[in-house]
């Protein structure tokens, strides 16, 4: 049994029983004895039940906000955001039901292809085995569940141990709005759990979100299987000397520190031309010592806890380990219990734990350059590559970024932070495999068919 305890308070939430490995062999095999059932339930079917669940999860939004912001201590500001994003993707899942399709063929363009006819389907793999993260319980719940009905494979689901209980309420949802019994399981648990889960032969697609570590322990075990990884990063901005900096603040300030840093595509470097470093410097430390810390239920709390006390020692190690390397502390630093304080560090190398690793905490540095194309190259020196952002006004630097950075995603004029729900999102290196968005995850969730019917 676990206790779900609220990060910021203490407070026990909920006791929640840890599956045992026959509790996950029996939920992988109601969800088997459903796939038939699923694969052969009409679009608009599958459509109705994801259009459904958007609705009833927009009913209830205040409610699943403070449970989200109750169970990860993120600030309801941001967990009201999560939950509206909630319905977009089951919503664009919904519409991307209805349109999933195969393609004709040109059989006689090859000489043995004459008198016959060629188009292929798209089919549904099976079982899908699903591994979320704690920093967006919701959501990125959605992401896996939604395209997985829409493509009509039925899902196994582990949820964080720390933060089950928006999935929970989410399998209620789905129940409700008509999807069959078995088509969503959930099991709970830690290591073991998702063990028992990924090495089941009869699991077809395992789709995991989090630490590059665990994710190549999963390919060791995945075999011929399909995998989907959206993993970490240590996203970087990049402010060039034309660029708008005011708009750059403003960005920034949130893509640095909302939800504490716990987002994989959190802006973790920022690269500012040497022309404007020292007043952004200023100004982004006066700013990020202003941000209003405290209880995350509070609508004017902008920075809440972190996920555990664990987690904030971590961050607060390896900042303490910059400092005495030769990093010079601009803003914040300090830690009480949960609580730490948005940090802003700079004469930054590029080897500190701070920089060449994933914080995943509210920590920022701050890197002067003089010349963009070099600039272009330290955003590239990473083992990640999730999202950068670049902010510049000269279309033919915009466009050098985006054919020379080795990332995912590339958002010129705004933070890597950025993304909505429909568009393609994933890594390149130790950011994943895959790309995730209602549309592209089912392309992977399904298989191509090819008919050929000679004449």
């Amino acid at each position: 049994m676990t206790q779900i305890r609220n990060p910021y308070n203490g407070e026990v939430l909920a006791d929640i029983p840890d599956s045992s490995e026959a509790d996950v062999r029996d939920a992988i095999q109601r969800a088997e004895a459903i796939a038939g059932t699923l694969a052969t339930m009409p679009a608009h079917q599958r459509a109705r039940i994801l259009s459904k669940t958007a609705q009833l999860i927009e009913a209830q939004a205040e409610d699943l906000a403070r449970l989200m912001t109750q169970e990860s201590g993120k600030p309801i500001r941001y967990a009201r955001g999560e939950v509206g994003r909630a319905v977009e993707t089951f919503t664009f899942a919904a519409d991307e039901a209805r349109r999933i399709h195969g393609e004709t063929v040109p059989m006689d363009a090859a000489r043995n292809g004459v008198g016959k006819i060629g188009y292929y389907i798209r089919v549904p793999v099976g079982v899908v085995a699903a591994i979320t993260p704690f920093n967006f319980p919701l959501n990125l719940v959605a992401h896996k569940i939604a395209p997985a009905v829409a493509a009509g494979c039925p899902v196994v689901l582990k949820p964080a141990p720390a933060t089950p209980l928006s999935a929970i309420r989410l399998q209620e949802i789905m129940t409700e709005a008509g999807l069959p019994q078995g088509a969503f399981e959930i099991v709970t648990g830690g290591a073991d759990v998702g063990h028992w889960l990924t090495t089941d032969p009869r699991v077809r697609l395992i789709t995991f979100t989090g630490s590059p570590p665990v994710a190549h322990k999963i390919s060791q075990v995945a075999g011929l299987r399909r995998t989907l990884f959206e993993l970490g990063g240590n996203a970087a901005t990049v402010i060039d000397e034309d660029a708008d900096i005011d708009r750059a603040l403003d960005r920034t300030i949130i893509g640095s520190f909302a939800y504490s840093g716990q987002v994989c595509i959190s802006v973790q470097r920022i690269y500012i031309h040497r022309k404007h470093y020292d007043a952004f410097r200023q100004r982004f430390a006066e700013r990020t010592e202003a941000l209003i810390m405290g209880d995350p239920l509070e609508d004017n709390t902008e920075i809440g806890p972190m996920i555990n006390e664990q987690a904030a020692q971590r961050v607060e190690s390896w900042v303490q380990e910059a400092v005495r390397d030769g990093a010079r502390l601009v803003a914040g630093g300090k830690r009480d219990g949960v609580m730490f304080r948005p940090t802003v560090l700079e004469n930054v190398d590029p080897s500190m734990q701070v920089m060449c690793n994933e914080v995943f905490g509210p920590v920022v540095n701050l890197i002067p350059f003089d010349d963009f194309d070099e600039a272009l190259a330290q955003v590239d020196d990473s083992p990640f590559g999730l999202q950068a952002g670049v902010y510049t006004r000269d279309l033919a630097k915009a466009m050098r970024a985006v054919q020379r950075l080795n990332v995912g995603g590339v958002m010129i004029n705004d933070v890597p932070t950025f993304r909505v729900d429909h568009m393609p999102y994933g890594g390149n290196k130790d950011s994943g495999i895959g790309r995730e968005g209602p549309r592209f995850a089912i392309e992977e969730m399904t298989n191509i068919k090819m008919v050929v019917i000679n004449v």
